[in-house]
């Protein structure tokens, strides 16, 4: 019970920008995460291509530097955040335009929900916006986008902006030019980083990945032969990460990245973990439960789990499901905790 004494301490204390750990500790170093993200579900058709398409309509790509809807966690509005160590946004650029050539320290990845005809360049080279593309631009690289294709094209953006801005170590520039001269043919980051080969004493420059697209239709059809030659996981069904080809490690130091197959029929175990993981549907229809809510989805949606929530999936037909979260940054740092829970009778 507080008493007079301590409620005189306590203000003399606060004049002097000094506090008392007994009164927070609990909430400091809590028994588990408690985290302030909570589940969250955006269906693309419903929730965010009407708003997206409408915003094409009003203000351009030149006009808004990146036109990109952002996807607040319920938890932290206002904050730009859908997890609290990560950025959410689904970006829009409609035929004939240009998002004009920049660099910032967050990395950032893709992932191509709608549409063709568009591209990427990071560093000098183009690479084409399929659907299902999973497309890096790491800190510090110039790049830019644009559309001479005949369709809108939508993807997802995420970056560790939130991680950056904790450290107060964000800067960012412009090119001059809108857009970056070409300096190498579209693929040529795959063929000498991507087939398991590198150039003879190659010494790696970043700590990110070299290459910057991993196609979906490679990526796919290794989770066909997986679940062909099984077995399938009873947590994740048949689940890959993406790597830097160079390390093994993480495509990006901050952001770890995964897509998983969860066959027809598929009635997943409930696993969690501490990386609160943002998920995109790549292909088909099912159920996820996260914690105590339940989430219906279908081709684009997109939906988030946060840390230490339970998450379990089911499948009413083939689906496959991408996902990204801080993992990477987390295993760095020597935090990251899975727990398979116990497996129904």
């Amino acid at each position: 019970m507080e008493t007079a004494e301590l409620r005189d301490l306590y203000a003399r204390m606060n004049q002097k920008n000094i506090a008392p750990l007994w009164e927070v500790l609990s909430r400091l170093v809590p028994s588990e995460p408690n985290p302030a993200c909570v589940p969250a579900f955006w269906s693309f058709d419903r929730d965010i291509r009407p708003l997206v398409i409408e915003a094409g309509g009003l203000i351009t790509a030149k006009q808004a530097e990146r036109r990109v809807a952002v996807l607040e966690n319920p938890g932290l509005r206002g904050q730009s955040q859908i997890t609290q160590s990560l950025y959410a946004g689904v970006q829009l650029i409609t035929p004939g335009e240009i998002a004009t050539s920049h660099c910032h320290t967050a990395s950032a990845i893709r992932f191509v929900l709608e549409g063709e005809g568009a591209y990427t360049a990071v560093e000098g080279e183009r690479t084409a916006m399929r659907p299902g593309d999973f497309i890096l631009t790491p800190s510090g690289t110039f790049h830019d986008h644009g559309n001479p294709g005949r369709e809108p094209v939508m993807w997802l953006d995420g970056l560790d902006v939130p991680i950056v801005n904790l450290f107060d170590t964000s800067f960012s520039a412009h090119q001059q030019e809108e857009m970056q001269a070409v300096a190498r043919s579209e693929g040529d980051a795959l063929a000498r980083y991507g087939a398991n080969m590198v150039p003879v004493e190659y010494e790696a420059r970043s700590r990110s990945a070299p290459v910057f697209c991993y196609p979906y239709s490679r990526s796919r059809e290794a989770l066909e032969t997986l679940r062909r030659n099984g077995p399938i996981d009873p947590w994740h069904g048949v689940k890959l990460q993406y790597i830097n080809p160079v390390t093994g490690g993480y495509p990006m130091p901050t952001i770890a990245a995964f897509l998983q197959l969860l066959p027809s029929g598929f009635r997943g175990e409930a696993s969690r973990s501490t990386d609160s993981t943002v998920y995109a549907v790549a292909e088909g229809r099912g159920r996820t439960r996260i914690g105590t809510a339940t989430f219906t989805w279908a081709p684009r949606d997109i939906f988030v789990a946060p840390s230490w929530a339970p998450v379990s999936h089911q499948a009413d037909e083939d689906a496959v499901l991408f996902s990204f979260s801080d993992r990477a940054a987390q295993k760095a740092l020597g935090l990251w905790r899975e727990e398979k829970l116990q497996r129904r009778p």
